[in-house]
C-alpha cells in the first residue's frame, strides 16, 4: 500500500514540476494524472499496491470534497454576482460533452461491427 502512495504521489509530483517548468496553465495533479493513464497503458495492469492506495482513496473521497464546499461558501458573494455566466458554461460544457460522448460511441460502435464483420469474412 506504501508503494502505491509513492506511485501516486510520484505522478503528482512530476505533474506539478512539468506544469511549473512549462507554464502550463493545467493544474500540476491533471497531468500528474495522465503520466499515471500513460504509465498503466504501458504496464498494461494496475500493480496491486497501487489498486489498494487508490481504492482506499476512492472510499474517503466523500470527505476530500469537503474544501470545495467550504470554498463555495467563502466565494458566495462572487458566485452570486456571476451565476448566469456559472449556468451558461455549465449547461454548454454538458451539452458539448453528451454530443462528444454521443459521437464517440457511435464511432467505437461502427467499429467494432466493421471489424466483426471482417472476422466472420475471414
Amino acid at each position: 500500500m506504501v508503494v502505491g502512495f509513492l506511485i501516486l504521489i510520484a505522478c503528482q509530483l512530476m505533474g506539478e514540476l512539468i506544469v511549473y517548468g512549462l507554464g502550463i496553465p493545467v493544474p500540476g495533479a491533471v497531468v500528474g494524472m495522465v503520466l499515471l493513464l500513460i504509465g498503466l497503458m504501458v504496464r498494461g495492469e494496475v500493480a496491486p499496491g497501487l489498486r489498494t492506495s487508490a481504492e482506499g482513496l476512492l472510499s474517503i473521497l466523500p470527505l476530500m470534497l469537503v474544501p470545495a464546499g467550504v470554498g463555495l461558501m467563502v466565494h458566495f458573494q462572487l458566485i452570486a454576482a456571476e451565476w448566469v455566466a456559472i449556468l451558461a458554461a455549465l449547461v454548454v460544457s454538458t451539452f458539448v460533452t453528451l454530443l462528444l460522448v454521443t459521437l464517440l460511441l457511435k464511432w467505437m460502435n461502427a467499429r467494432k461491427v466493421k471489424d466483426d464483420a471482417s472476422e466472420e469474412m475471414g
